[in-house]
């Protein structure tokens, strides 16, 4: 059990990042080159550099280049069932919630 539980708090703590979190929430609707990525996230080159180099470390996403482009997606399918739920939690449904 503890093997699983440290192995799930290194899996939160890298999604833990909001820069991560988004990289990752934005490739579950499918591959996108790191220009589509810094132009849809608002997040500077060197910023997303440092953010997808620990995503790829920890094998959450992967890449292919064509030509100079490189394009990433997700390699770690746990990745997008995490993604979904947080999606349920926090992005469904928030202009219904009540204040407060």
């Amino acid at each position: 059990m503890k093997k699983h539980a440290d192995e799930a708090a290194a899996f939160l703590k890298l999604l833990a990042h909001p820069d991560r979190l988004m990289i990752v929430c934005t490739l579950c609707a499918g591959e996108r080159s790191v220009r589509e990525l810094e132009e849809g996230l608002g997040i500077r080159q060197p910023g997303l550099s440092q953010q997808i180099g620990e995503l790829r470390k920890a094998g959450i996403i992967t890449f292919r280049k064509e030509g100079r482009a490189v394009h990433y997606r997700l390699a770690d399918a746990r990745s997008e069932l995490f993604v979904s739920v947080l999606h349920s939690l926090f992005c469904e449904g928030m202009e219904k919630a009540p204040p407060g």
